[in-house]
């Protein structure tokens, strides 16, 4: 099974980003420009190599024609600074066979194979699969196992026999399943490059002997992955838990939201990578509150930058800092009215809030007034307070979408639901979302959705409070705006659409 042994010496180790593919919004067609922008951006921040045409850049909607065009974009721009592992996976085996001799024509160094999807192959199918690509092909070769996506699961037993094979210089793992991966670490690591592809279990990996990653996330947090990639080659274990404990929900978030959570990130970050294919849409794959939290996040983590913004308030000019992507007015100074919009979580425990801004001389805070001296029955407001006696400000009034029916359901609203919407208010007044030294001028109504049947305590809260905070920001940037309407509307779900 020999071949040229030097050429097959090459083990891909590091941080390698699954590179998504930027397509034009009009047509869906590949933008060049962006493309080579993206691969310079990442060379630049350090990562150790590329993978075009992976899941994360959307190969199983692409031509066979679109595919090559992207991969020699990659290597011509990549120009040998470093490795360009191209994802040469299809269903059958010929097609495979076709698509990597073109990408080792075009100059690739290595090619990625995922295992043949769709039909399913079993155990004895997939060795014959990955042989036969070995005997007609002249390239290092990864093997790729992710069952999330293909449903077929690459026995571990199977890799041990396919590392006989010279060209099978590694294996990319996104199964999730650390049992497996702690098996082809224990089996194979010694013979060939065991890479994780589940974000989540990065450490973990590491600690365990893996040699790198391969990660949709690495398009838009390559920095943080060799940082942590680094202390755990220098022994730095303490610092490379706080790391990974520091962007968790980050990746957690990431490996849900399939091509379109790192293009999205991406796009916040002025790095353009333009729009996911159809059907991958906005507002279904990934929901606007999840882009939401993902725009916290990478506030966060420090790459979207707070920018000085102008409050006008009662006459009074004042400056704050407020997190943007762009789209944040340089001035704020309209406050009669302004509404925002939210919703967070799922099924029972799931949180919707709609709130009014304004100045309390202004029609909010009429209306503020009323709801307290006229409350309407079962719907009763509730001025937000910290703890006793302690009114968060600007002050706040929630009012329940829902009749409050029973006692238990009471406390649920008037208990972590309220407690959530005073951390947030507090929250944006410290991060300069809302004016500090205007909050005696300002109240604010919000109206809370706690489900009659939700009974998580917890989750209430934790709903309640993404769902405010992201709802005072937009009524804060006034968004969505017309064009963003227009714009979401033919990708709009509603929550409780396929819910009994």
């Amino acid at each position: 099974m020999s071949k040229n042994k030097g050429k097959f010496d090459f083990r891909p180790s590091g941080v390698i980003p699954a590179l998504v593919t930027p397509f034009n919004k009009e047509d869906e067609s590949i933008n060049e420009e962006n493309l080579r922008n993206l691969v310079s951006f990442l060379i630049e921040q350090g990562v150790t190599g590329l993978v075009p045409c992976g899941t994360t850049g959307e190969f199983v909607n692409m031509t066979f024609k679109e595919r090559l065009k992207v991969i020699e974009i990659v290597v011509d721009e990549a120009n040998g600074r470093v490795p360009v592992i191209a994802g040469t996976g299809e269903s059958g085996t010929k097609l495979v066979i076709d698509a990597t001799r073109a990408a080792t024509d075009i100059g690739a160094d290595a090619a990625i194979i995922v295992t043949p999807y769709y039909l399913k192959p079993k155990a004895k199918g997939l060795y014959d699969h990955y042989f036969t690509i070995t005997e007609k092909t002249d390239i290092p070769l990864v093997l790729y196992n992710i069952p999330p996506c293909t449903g077929v699961n690459l026995p571990w037993t199977v890799v041990e026999d396919l590392v006989d094979i010279d060209n099978i210089v590694a294996i990319k793992d996104s199964s999730g399943d650390y049992k497996y991966f702690s098996a082809l670490l224990e089996k194979v690591s010694d013979r060939i490059s065991v890479l994780i592809g589940w974000d989540e279990n990065v450490l973990a990996a590491l600690a365990g002997g893996a040699a790198g990653m391969i990660l949709a996330s690495a398009n838009v947090i390559p920095k943080i992955w060799l940082e942590l990639y680094n202390h755990v080659k220098n022994n730095r274990l303490e610092e490379a838990q706080v790391l990974q404990k520091k962007i968790q929900k980050f990746t957690r978030m990431m490996v849900s939201s399939g091509a379109l959570g790192p293009k999205e990130c991406l796009n916040m970050m002025n790095i353009p990578v333009g729009v996911t294919r159809q059907p991958i849409i906005m507002g279904d794959t990934l929901s606007y509150e999840l882009w939401d939290e993902f725009r916290i996040e990478l506030e966060k983590l420090g790459l979207l930058k707070k920018k000085e913004i102008k409050f006008e308030v009662a006459e009074k000019e004042l400056t704050s800092r407020f997190y943007s992507v762009d789209i944040t007015p340089q001035k704020i100074s309209d406050f009669s009215l302004r509404v925002g919009e939210s919703l967070v979580g799922n099924r029972a425990e799931l949180a919707h809030v709609d709130l009014l801004i304004g100045d309390k001389k202004g029609p909010v805070g009429e209306a503020y007034a009323r709801s307290l001296t006229h409350p309407a029955k079962g719907r009763e407001g509730l001025q937000v307070i910290l703890e006793p006696n302690m009114q968060v400000k600007p002050a706040t009034v929630m009012i329940p979408t829902v009749k409050v029916h029973s006692l238990r359901q009471a406390s649920l609203v008037y208990g972590p639901a309220q407690a959530a919407v005073g951390k947030a208010v507090m929250k944006c007044v410290e991060d300069g979302i809302l004016p500090k030294d205007a909050s005696e001028d300002l109240v604010i109504i919000a109206n809370v959705f706690v489900h009659p049947s939700a009974s998580s305590r917890k989750r209430i809260f934790i709903n309640n409070y993404k769902a405010t905070r992201n709802a005072i920001r937009k009524a804060m940037e006034g968004l969505p705006t017309a064009d963003d309407g227009i714009k979401n509307s033919e990708n709009a779900r509603h929550p409780f659409r396929n819910d009994p």
